[in-house]
């Protein structure tokens, strides 16, 4: 109660399932902006209940006696707590819980991207037909307030394409590569003593993370949906220093893009590392940030930067969700914006641009034996499928050695493209698998 007012200050509880590294982060936000989170609410908001697997270890931030707990179902059907934060990740059991709280009534705030790329048709369903809200800030790119910018600042426009570096591990790697001059083993290697990448990198490095980010995008972005298992995913194992050395000297950096486009009633949509000219901003993303573009049909380019991962910026985004949650309980308002921005009913289910169909310029790589005319066949074989090239390089070797031969392409289709390697790639003087990166000269647009 205020002194002197006569006014009880309303409290919102709040359980949290997941005290790992984001959780921790979370709680220590909580804490450290208590009185001015009380200020903008006019409420007390106070975790009651943190559910973890792991209740002895000690994260660095203190809580109550009696908060923590290993039962997640009891915190979620515990009446007396009004938003459920999950942050355990996964599937199976993550998807139960949110669930659960739904349709407990509790509003929601999560950061797993994975279940919703996979899960998001049914847990957006629930969380309409229950009128509660569901936040998910967090889930694409950290502390970047990308998800309230599409489903509410461009509410009124019609977003024409996106395309963003929307995995900070991967952004890392690339940047590191082009600083350092190393190889992407030793970069991976490097990052992951660090803590900078998983012990298990794969979601991050071979675009899966990506995709999932990107799965979510287009709903918000274009009122509709792909199949996420549809969607072509391609990572940077396979990028070389010899590729980041040579795209530098065709004016263009490496980076893994999410890309999607508007095409009639077909949307274009793919994740992989692409070549983006030196001059874009994208191209100046360094380290573990991340940036998106968007192309609106009124508002034309805009673009989205911030920190992509990490405790404090994701916590950040997180707990901005549980003060709009919260926010909505005390103004009797759930359920107030859909949680994609628009009805669920009102999506559309598209089909997605085969990437055969894709035409783009291309970057090339090839391994050959130095010899003579081994050039002539490989450029023959392209303009029999329709590529011209625009330039070429051609590192000396030693006569008869191994020897790189790099290649810019005008614009082709990738139909023709995959053919004109196929053909190359069996060729005695080939020694190893013809090597492609997309080019995209107006990334975003």
């Amino acid at each position: 109660m205020k002194k002197g007012s006569g006014v009880v200050e309303r409290r919102i509880r709040v359980g949290l399932i997941g005290f790992g590294t984001i959780g921790t982060g979370v709680v220590r936000l909580l804490q450290e902006q208590r009185q001015r989170i009380r200020t903008r609410l006019g409420a007390h908001l106070e975790i009651v209940r943190i559910a973890d697997i792991d209740v002895r270890r000690d994260r660095g931030v203190e809580v109550g006696a009696g908060v923590l707990t290993k039962d997640g179902r009891a915190l979620v059907d515990d009446p007396a707590i009004d938003i459920v934060i999950e942050l355990m990740g996964g599937y199976g059991l993550a998807r139960e819980f949110v669930l659960r709280a739904v349709a407990n009534g509790k509003s929601v705030v999560t950061a797993n991207k994975a279940l919703l790329a996979v899960h998001g048709a049914e847990i957006f369903a629930a969380v309409e037909a229950a009128r509660v809200d569901i936040g998910f800030e967090a889930s694409v790119g950290g502390g970047i307030p990308i998800i309230r910018t599409l489903r509410e600042s461009l509410a009124a426009d019609r977003n024409l394409a996106l395309c963003g570096i929307v995995n900070g591990t991967a952004n890392y790697i690339l940047s590191r590569m082009a600083a350092d001059g190393s190889e992407f083993a030793d970069v991976l290697a490097a990052a992951q003593a660090a803590g900078l990448a998983e012990a298990d990198p794969t979601f991050d490095i071979d675009g899966i993370d990506s995709a999932h980010k990107l799965a979510l995008l287009i709903q918000l972005a274009f009122e509709s949906s792909v199949e996420f298992s549809q969607l072509p995913v391609e990572g940077i194992r396979h990028i070389t220093q010899l590729d980041i050395q040579l795209a530098r000297e065709f004016g263009y950096a490496i980076k893994l893009l999410a890309i999607a486009k508007v095409e009639g009633r077909r949307i274009e949509a793919r994740v992989h590392p692409t070549m983006v000219p030196r001059s874009h901003l994208l191209a100046d993303v360094g380290g573990a940030f991340n940036a998106i573009a968007v192309e609106g049909e009124a508002l034309g380019s805009s673009i989205y930067f911030g920190q992509g991962a990490g405790m404090m910026p994701t916590a950040t985004a997180v707990a901005a969700d549980v003060v709009e949650a919260a926010r909505n309980i005390l103004n009797g308002s759930r359920g107030r914006v859909a949680p994609l921005g628009y009805p669920l009913a009102r999506q559309r289910r598209v089909a997605l641009k085969p990437m055969a169909d894709l035409s783009t310029e291309y970057y090339l790589r090839f391994l050959v034996v130095d010899r003579p005319n081994v050039l002539a066949k490989i450029a023959g074989i392209l303009g029999k499928h329709r590529i011209s090239i625009a330039s070429m390089v051609q590192r000396e070797s030693e006569a008869g050695a191994e020897v790189p031969i790099v290649m810019h392409t005008h614009q082709a289709r990738e139909r023709d493209l995959l053919a004109a390697l196929a053909e190359i790639a069996v060729l005695p003087v080939v020694h190893a698998k013809p090597v492609f990166i997309r080019i995209e000269n107006n990334p975003g647009q």
